[in-house]
């Protein structure tokens, strides 16, 4: 009875230093992140080098995550990273996505102190929301109708821009691969849905909506 005892305690601790590593990795830049090239843009502490549009109280640090939980708003990146101005990237975020909630992540956007950002594609976030647009689809470019994350369970959303072509992955999933025509007008409700260059943003979408954001890291690409 001992041994198992023993056994069960060495487990129970070995299962808790794996949880205190991973704890300590959040928002942090593994040695062969950064000889890839990769640069954070939160730290995990503070909303520095992030500017938020409409009802900036939306946005919210909390156990080292950003928390989206409010009227509509959007966090735009406004830091030193590339100075805030990406072309070609990838781009990777832990998500974690509560009951209908709907929210997104921009690309290519500029700045603006009201309403839906004009500039640049929305990558959706939504699992549940009444909205039928699931995660990781261009909003209303090339949307994705099939649920690939969980509500209540941290995946790994990445994009990847590179000339005309955009990538979307979830856990490394590709869900999304779409080339800009050359004769490209837009988005059917906008037509500044377009490639260019610009920052990212995080989307609040409405009141009843809750996601956290955290490990967001970017490379810039040739």
């Amino acid at each position: 009875m001992r041994s198992k005892l023993i056994g069960s305690w060495i487990v129970a601790v070995g299962m808790w230093a794996s949880m205190a590593a991973q704890a300590a990795e959040t928002n942090v830049l593994s040695a062969s992140e950064k000889a890839e090239g990769w640069q954070l843009l939160f730290d995990g502490k503070s909303l520095d080098g992030w500017k938020a549009s409409d009802a900036p109280g939306t946005f919210s640090v909390a156990d080292e995550q950003i928390v989206v939980h409010g009227p509509r708003s959007h966090l735009f990146y406004d830091g030193p990273v590339n100075q805030h101005d990406f072309k070609n990237f990838e781009l990777k975020v832990d998500v974690l996505t509560f009951p209908k909630a709907n929210s997104g992540v921009y690309f290519h956007t500029a700045f603006q102190e009201k309403g839906w950002p004009e500039k640049g594609y929305e990558v959706q976030v939504n699992n549940s929301h009444t909205d039928v647009k699931r995660t990781a689809g261009l909003y209303n470019v090339s949307d994705n109708l099939d649920v690939i994350a969980k509500d209540g369970v941290w995946f790994t959303l990445r994009i990847r821009v590179q000339g005309k072509h955009i990538e979307t992955f979830v856990d490394d999933k590709p869900i999304i691969d779409f080339k800009e025509p050359a004769d490209w007008q837009g988005a059917k409700d906008n037509p500044s849905r377009r490639l260019s260059s610009g920052t990212f943003a995080l989307q609040g979408h409405d009141p009843g909506s809750e996601v956290h954001y955290r490990n967001i890291k970017v490379r810039a690409l040739k």
